[in-house]
């Protein structure tokens, strides 16, 4: 997709793990249906030898695409959802069995921790019955938010990856010296969505301070909602927002999502964003 520089996100990963030496870096996600699980688990097992206790594979079922670029990627296409099944057959691949027939090497022993991703019911159900911990695209896809996390939580079953759920929230986080800087930054991402909705998907354009006069009023309203899991100001504004959305969902951890067009803006985002959460009670 324009603007998306994820098509060959384990390559991504391993340029990323290289240039660092202590984060660890994993996938939002792999579309499971686009590849076959020996071959992900192949590049996942290199990954996670050349970079051991770094790596994570999270899994999406979702083909993130049109269905003539799916059907280039994955040549052979059915009806039937295998997702559940190849999950699990991705899962053993990471394990280790000498006598297993097919093996993925490097890959074999290397026990990637695996996470389901979902926008929607059925990533949750599907983790809480393997036991996987479970990540929430609210950052973009919030309607389902509570009621996933909720159905997750009630329905988990213990595994030898997690005895107890674990769930992680998407949010979209802006951060600058004062509310009007950060809600400027922000105003990028706003027309990023607009355009998408509209059709019209592109590079992520820089910040307006009249983002209202240009999103149609059709379309500003499902922008709103698909980015309201969110916080953008300064400190403080960050400070209660977080607080607020802690309290109301209790997530293990947060992922942010806080793409800034200038990258120094970025950059100097992340900053605040980190200096917030250090010293706040709740999630890593």
């Amino acid at each position: 997709m324009t603007g998306i520089a994820s098509a060959a996100t384990s390559v991504v990963i391993g340029y990323l793990a290289g240039g660092t030496k202590t984060i660890r870096i994993g996938s939002g996600g792999i579309m499971l249906p686009n590849h076959s699980p020996l071959v992900i688990a192949e590049q996942f097992g290199t990954l996670a030898t050349l970079y051991p206790g770094r790596i994570d594979l999270g899994l999406g079922r979702a083909p993130g695409t049109d269905m003539a670029t799916a059907r280039a990627l994955r040549r052979n296409m059915t009806g039937e959802d295998t997702f559940p099944r190849d999950v699990v057959e991705l899962i053993e691949y990471f394990q280790t069995n000498p006598e297993a027939r097919i093996r993925a090497i490097p890959g074999q022993g290397t026990e990637v921790p695996v996470w389901i991703l979902g926008s929607s019911l059925y990533g949750a159900q599907l983790a809480a019955y393997l036991g996987l911990p479970y990540a929430f695209a609210s950052h973009f896809a919030p309607d389902y938010l509570e009621q996933a996390a909720e159905t997750y939580r009630r329905t988990f079953r213990p595994s030898q990856f997690l005895d107890k759920p674990y769930f992680m929230m998407g949010m979209g986080a802006f951060a600058a010296e004062t509310d009007e800087e950060a809600i400027f930054l922000r105003s990028s991402m706003q027309l990023t969505f607009a355009r998408l909705r509209s059709g019209n998907p592109g590079k992520l354009p820089p910040p307006v301070h009249d983002v209202e006069a240009q999103i149609p009023a059709e379309v500003r309203a499902g922008v709103d909602r698909a980015l309201s899991c969110s916080v953008a100001g300064g400190r403080d504004t960050i400070r209660k927002q977080f607080a607020a959305w802690f309290e109301r969902l209790r997530p293990d951890e947060v992922i942010l999502a806080g793409q800034i067009h200038d990258h120094a803006a970025r950059v100097r985002s992340h900053e605040i964003l980190a200096e917030v959460l250090s010293d706040m009670p709740g999630p890593d």
